[in-house]
């Protein structure tokens, strides 16, 4: 297929469509986010992958993935959409420039000072953007600067500087008998209990434990607020930071102080190609920490 036809046919709503389903590997997920029926969504991209030529996504009934195309795909068209919103936006008049700043489950505290001195500095919007993605929502361009805790994947296309580190804390059900009354446990105690991990926005994995002598998976979620529950539901011992434990209290939840615990290298990123000038910007604020 030569590359004029390839093109014919694609609309913005393939493309949009698309990269929902990119950022959430979730084809529910994704259309939950773009208010439209999951039947719809899927005929939109394969409708762009038929134009194309190409397949995007590996489909099993348990999972989405992208494939190398897609990946392709993704990284090369978030940018260039986010550019097209801000060009419609401008020829519309009257609008003050914006800035969308993406995050998962809570903002650091540090970020509403700089936020309002980057607006006052600037003149521009700030409008928050939650998305439950490993990037949080800066792969799929639903953003423009992303807030991400935990390492970065060396080939995510982004530009990173760490912000700061925060402490980890263990989260039991109360009256689980794990660690039952305790207020203070080390790390290492954790190797011997179930753990209940959040696969898309989480922090830890039985991988930051040494080798043959971690902890076993009880379950796994792939939201933040799935994954709260099922510790709750007294499944295993959840670990998150501390920040954002203590903004989400629950009644059948408890927190228990961790010691020797590796602390969580929270990011700013930007895509490493074709960044928003504002998010630049933005980013230029923390002058400390390191780039990636």
């Amino acid at each position: 297929m030569n590359d004029v036809h390839a093109a014919e046919g694609v609309e913005l709503r393939h493309l949009r469509g698309f990269l929902a389903v990119a950022d959430e590997l979730s084809f529910t997920h994704a259309a939950d986010r773009l208010r439209v029926g999951q039947p719809a969504l899927t005929r939109t991209v394969r409708a762009l992958e038929e134009s194309i030529g190409t397949r995007l996504l590996d489909r099993t009934t348990r999972q989405v993935e992208l494939t190398e195309a897609g990946r392709r795909l993704r990284d090369d068209l978030a940018p260039l959409l986010t550019r097209i919103d801000t060009t419609l936006r401008t020829a519309a008049g009257a609008e003050p420039p914006l800035l969308r700043l993406g995050f998962t489950s809570v903002l650091p505290e540090l970020c509403v000072p700089l936020t309002a001195a980057f607006k006052a500095a600037t003149g521009a919007g700030v409008r928050l953007v939650r998305r439950d993605a490993p990037l949080a929502g800066l792969a799929s361009g639903a953003c423009d600067v992303a807030v991400v805790r935990g390492e970065i994947p060396q080939d995510s296309p982004v530009r990173s500087r760490v912000l700061l580190r925060e402490p980890r804390t263990a989260v039991v059900a109360r009256g689980a008998a794990e660690l039952a009354g305790r207020r203070v446990v080390d790390w290492s105690e954790l190797a011997g209990l179930p753990l209940v991990v959040n696969t898309v926005t989480g922090t830890t994995r039985p991988e930051l434990w040494p080798e043959g002598h971690r902890p076993r998976i009880a379950c796994t979620a792939d939201n933040f607020d799935e994954w709260l529950e099922a510790v709750a539901a007294g499944h295993g011992v959840g670990v998150a930071t501390e920040p954002v434990a203590r903004r989400h209290s629950h009644p059948s939840l408890r927190y228990v102080r961790l010691k020797n615990a590796p602390p969580v290298s929270v990011h700013l990123a930007v895509p490493a190609r074709d960044a928003h000038p504002l998010a630049e910007r933005y980013l230029a604020q923390f002058s400390d920490g390191s780039s990636g």
